[in-house]
This record gives C-alpha cells, structure tokens and sequence, in this order.
C-alpha cells in the first residue's frame, strides 16, 4: 500500500469544517490504496501587521516543524507560487512514474498563508503550483485531495470528469 502524507501548516477555523469533511471524503475513496495522512503542524502567531523579517522568523520555525514531520526517504513535492503547473494527466505521471513511485512516501507539503521557508523549498524534490490563482491553504487541501484521486483515476485507467 502506498503512503502518502500532506502535511500543512494552520487548522481548519471553526465554522469551516467543510474543507476537512471535503479532504476526508478523497482520502475515503483512496483508502483502498493509498494509506493517507493529513499532519498538521501548528502556524507560527505573527503581529497583527508583520514586516518582512518578522514573517521570515515565522517561515523559518514552521519550516522546521515541516522538515521534521517528513518521512525518511520520502518524495517531497512542495506546493508553492514559484513551482511549476501540470495537467492532470502530467501530475499523475509525476505521482506513478519516476522518482516518486520508487520512495517510500509521497510527502507534500503546504505552507501557511504566508508559503514556506526557503529552507523547505530547497529540501522538496519538486515544487508543483495549483494555479496562477491564489487560494487559501484550506481550499488547496481539498484541490489537492482531489487531483490526487483524479491522478489515481488517469493511472488506474478509471473514467474521471474531465
């Protein structure tokens, strides 16, 4: 069974559990094949208004929470503005083919609402972006939830929407 985990920086706020209960319901579909983890690590509290090196403290502490909830021998696709845009044919490929369907893990990775450390960018092996488009963290979970189940789809040869 292959794992993967998604670890992401800051919780679901109340009164927005639909995002957890939209990631659960692609985490149940591919629970037949994929062990599945969602790891969260607490965001850093910054000033109401931060400046630049108060933001970069931040990234840096959570960057250390990321590099040490990563599995050893994990394939670490950090999601992020600078990372490049696939399909989803070509994100399924990246996912069943190459490198990453020789690891132990697939371990992708979201950062808070301010993105990631350098630091954590440096260590993934691909940095893949959701879209031109800025989302919340919240919402690329449950993107990412489901090109994930799509991808499994392509690579299964299983009919998906498209």
């Amino acid at each position: 069974m292959r794992k993967i985990n998604i670890i992401y920086a800051g919780g679901v706020k109340a009164g927005e559990k639909y995002y957890g209960e939209a990631v659960s319901e692609y985490i149940k579909r591919l629970s037949r094949d994929f062990k599945i983890e969602n790891i969260e690590i607490k965001e850093e509290k910054l000033p109401a208004n931060p400046n630049k090196s108060e933001i970069e403290a931040g990234l840096v502490t959570e960057g250390r929470k990321i590099l040490a909830k990563i599995n050893p021998g994990a394939f670490k696709i950090a999601l992020c503005v600078e990372g490049r845009k696939l399909s989803s044919e070509d994100f399924s490929s990246l996912l069943f083919g190459g490198k990453a369907v020789n690891s132990r893990s697939v371990d992708f990775i979201i950062g808070s609402s301010h993105g990631l450390s350098g630091e954590v960018k440096k260590t993934a092996d691909y940095l893949l972006s959701l879209s031109d488009m800025t989302f919340t963290r919240r919402l690329s979970r449950v993107m990412l939830a489901e090109q994930i189940y799509r991808a499994w789809a392509i690579e299964s040869g299983r009919k998906y929407c498209k």
